[in-house]
């Protein structure tokens, strides 16, 4: 087992919720482009950023995760603003900082994350992603990050070369991961093997995110469960995966009469294959059940789902005082005072 840290001490006692998804939420809000997915909101409306961060907050999320997601230097060089890398990761640290700080108990993440250029088979660019995490680690402690998050990983080696860094930083760790259809990792390691490793490597959450929806992340999240002894992370993405198709990546709609011109759904066409909230406090509570106590939703999140899983373990939040209340709705309701010849329509709209 690893060291006892405030991260394990709030596991230990319960679930802990992390809200994730700010590239999808923000994108949705107009504050990010589709395809880029470069958080430059941090730099170029604070005010919006901020404003998710405390909605999550509201929401029922312990943890103010800085979004850095793609703020990395390697994404940086793609959209041709690399000099904007340290100011963007300074301002998404400080911005999530004062949010953590308004609200007792919260803690705040800095967070690492896919590079999209990890090789196994060049030693050259693995070190360029190292360098990558080590400034991204560094402006995190720098910025008061009460824990560090790695997520999104699809190559074993990239999610443990992650750790090495995060841990060297003398912080808490998440490290999640996010195999891809083939159900093993982009180098050939096993998913549940991979997540034995990061926990021998001394992460205190190991588990998965973002990819894939509750119907294919929850069968792993089993395994997973039962190979280490650390505790467990799920945080999937709200859209209705399957068997046959076991990520956003690869979801169909034949339904759609206008597709989107790029012919796949993800990630700006995904919209009528969401899953609803039922759905996503469902599965936050089987997950829960089987001692999975670091939970969220990652890509396609919005308030609203994180109060459904904060709901869904027992939680209430400062949001839960506008859950539905649908006695009160003119047709489906049962107030006395609805008039019966309306609630009676509810059978015929």
């Amino acid at each position: 087992m690893n060291d006892r840290t405030p991260l394990t001490d709030r596991l230990d006692a319960g679930p802990l919720i992390c809200a994730e998804g700010f590239l999808f939420e923000l994108e949705r809000r107009g504050y990010l482009t589709a395809g880029e997915f470069v958080p430059e909101v941090a730099l170029e409306y604070p005010d919006a950023l901020r404003a998710l961060h405390v909605d999550f907050q509201r929401a029922g999320s312990d943890v103010v995760e800085a979004f850095t997601y793609n703020g990395h230097r390697e994404k940086m060089r793609v959209i041709g603003k690399e000099d904007q890398l340290e100011p963007l990761n300074r301002a998404a640290l400080r911005i999530a900082r004062e949010v953590a700080d308004a609200q007792p108990g919260n803690l705040m993440a800095g967070n690492i994350s896919n590079s999209n250029i990890w090789d196994p088979a060049d030693e050259q660019r693995q070190g360029e992603v190292r360098s990558m995490f080590r400034e991204m680690v560094g402006w995190a402690v720098e910025g008061g990050a009460d824990l560090i998050i790695g997520e999104t990983f699809y190559y074993a080696g990239e999610a443990l070369a992650a750790l090495e860094v995060a841990k060297s930083s003398g912080l808490p760790v998440v490290l999640t991961i996010a195999p891809m259809a083939q159900n093993e990792m982009a180098d050939g390691v096993g998913i549940v093997e991979t997540c034995r490793r990061l926990e021998q490597g001394g992460a205190d959450v190991v588990g998965m995110n973002c990819f894939r929806g509750p119907a294919t992340m929850l069968p792993w999240l089993r395994e997973i469960r039962a190979a280490v002894s650390c505790h467990v992370g799920a945080l999937p993405i709200p859209y209705r995966t399957t068997a046959a198709e076991p990520t956003f990546f690869n979801l169909s709609d034949p339904a759609a009469s206008v597709p989107s011109p790029h012919g796949r759904t993800f990630p700006t066409a995904l919209d009528p294959l969401y899953a609803n909230r039922y759905e996503i406090g469902a599965f936050a509570r089987e997950a829960a059940e089987i001692g999975v106590n670091y939970l969220g939703v990652c890509c396609g999140a919005s308030p609203m789902l994180i109060r459904q899983v904060a709901e869904a373990v027992g939680r209430t939040t400062e949001a839960s005082r506008f859950s539905e209340k649908m006695a009160n709705h003119f047709m489906y309701g049962d107030n006395e005072r609805l008039p019966e010849h309306i609630v009676a329509l509810g059978e015929k709209a």
